[in-house]
């Protein structure tokens, strides 16, 4: 009877330890929940924002289709908030400031200070500053911007911003995604533009986005379409499309550096006298250990090189399997390895230039299975698997009897019920 009355004590203890259990997991689940808010005007946009924010965050705000003007900038101060179109095209939801200007009256249209930030499905335009800035001196880590188009912001679109007192805290993990950037007059309002400008930036994925038009109406070159600097390290920036932009990608500066890094299966293209100015499509500047590999440009400007390495301290770079029309070049005492290049690229070899479609038109046949096997690189711009045949391509596209013509992306405008 003893043992007995001991064995069923230890089944009872052991039944309400899981029963226990069992509730701890559901509060957990449910303190993670996160609730949804249904907003269909601007003043319900910015009412449920600072709901948001004095619930702690964890709150999906579902904006219906329309156009919103705002009136003040969008503060996230809670983690878990998200931004997304009910409808899920990104076209039907435009959230806007009072002007692309200096004396417009809001600044930056999304300020986010906090983590695990999404916006997705919207399109954000005509702001003072910028139209979204992660703040990463506030630790914003893990945004993730997505199926969003952005534009016509009087300067960079989306900034990641620093304190430049204390760069050990940064935002990291973040992620943009099949958006489009672009100026709509063709042009920028003025120099100091730019698509994503990140400081401190570490560890983030920029993919299969578009960038147009980000140039200077003047002869002061425009920031980049896309530049990660100021003590950056480890981004990812592939598969991207960047057309008449002044400069295409940049990792670091003179004086604030970058560290490591991948730039591949980009494909830029800028036309003859397009704008004022124009510069390098790809450029190191300070950016030691970064890798740049097959990607495509074809420039019909003037300026004469397509990818830069620069400074002393950019060192261990490796440079390979990138297609384009103009040279390669070390400057400044930069060291690294440029090999299974095609600096010789005609127009009549890609399928539509100056759209920025750079896929092959035919097998050329120094192009074609000449790039060298490198660690990590398995698909092409388009996600198609490398090799097609019995070397890997130099550039962006992997040409190959089942991938003659370009595959599209998955629709991202399109949401089961």
């Amino acid at each position: 009877m003893r043992t007995a009355f001991k064995t069923s004590a230890k089944i009872q203890a052991v039944n309400l330890v899981r029963a226990c259990g069992i509730v701890l997991l559901l509060c957990a689940f449910d303190a993670n929940a996160q609730t949804t808010i249904n907003v269909s005007t601007a003043a319900q946009l910015q009412s449920a924002v600072q709901t948001a924010n004095g619930a702690g965050g964890n709150r999906v705000i579902s904006v219906a289709d329309g156009t919103y003007t705002l009136s003040d900038t969008l503060y996230i101060n809670a983690p878990n908030i998200s931004i997304i179109g009910a409808s899920s095209n990104r076209a039907n939801v435009i959230i806007q400031g009072t002007g692309m200007s200096a004396s417009a009256s809001v600044g930056t249209l999304v300020r986010v200070a906090a983590s695990g930030f999404q916006l997705r499905y919207v399109t954000l335009q005509k702001s003072k500053y910028h139209l979204v800035q992660i703040t990463g001196e506030n630790n914003a880590d893990s945004p993730s911007l997505r199926d969003c188009i952005l534009r016509d912001a009087y300067e960079q679109m989306v900034k990641v911003s620093i304190n430049p007192s204390d760069k050990s805290v940064t935002s990291d993990n973040g992620l943009v995604e099949n958006c489009l950037f672009e100026y709509t007059a063709g042009i920028g309002p003025q120099y100091y533009i730019g698509g994503i400008d990140a400081h401190g930036a570490k560890n983030w994925v920029v993919r299969r986005n578009t960038f147009r038009n980000i140039a200077s109406p003047s002869n002061s070159v425009a920031e980049f379409a896309v530049h990660f600097w100021n003590t950056s390290a480890n981004n990812t920036v592939e598969r991207n499309t960047i057309i008449n932009c002044d400069r295409g990608i940049g990792f670091g500066l003179q004086g604030m550096g970058n560290t490591g890094g991948v730039i591949r299966n980009n494909m830029l293209y800028h036309a003859a006298n397009n704008h004022a100015f124009a510069d390098s499509a790809i450029a190191l500047a300070e950016s030691p250990n970064t890798r740049v590999y097959n990607n495509t440009v074809y420039n019909e400007n003037s300026f004469p090189w397509a990818i830069e390495y620069r400074f002393g301290s950019t060192t261990g770079v490796d440079i390979s399997n990138n297609l384009v029309n103009r040279q390669i070049i070390a400057r400044d005492g930069a060291s690294g390895t440029a090999t299974n290049n095609v600096t010789n690229a005609v127009a009549n070899w890609f399928t539509a230039p100056a759209s920025g479609n750079l896929h092959l038109t035919s097998a050329i046949t120094s192009v074609v299975d000449k790039g060298k096997t490198i660690s990590g690189l398995t698909d092409d711009f388009d996600g198609e698997a490398r090799p097609a045949g019995a070397g890997i391509d130099i550039g962006a596209d992997e040409f190959g009897a089942a991938t003659a013509t370009p595959k599209p992306n998955p629709p991202t405008d399109v949401r089961a019920n």
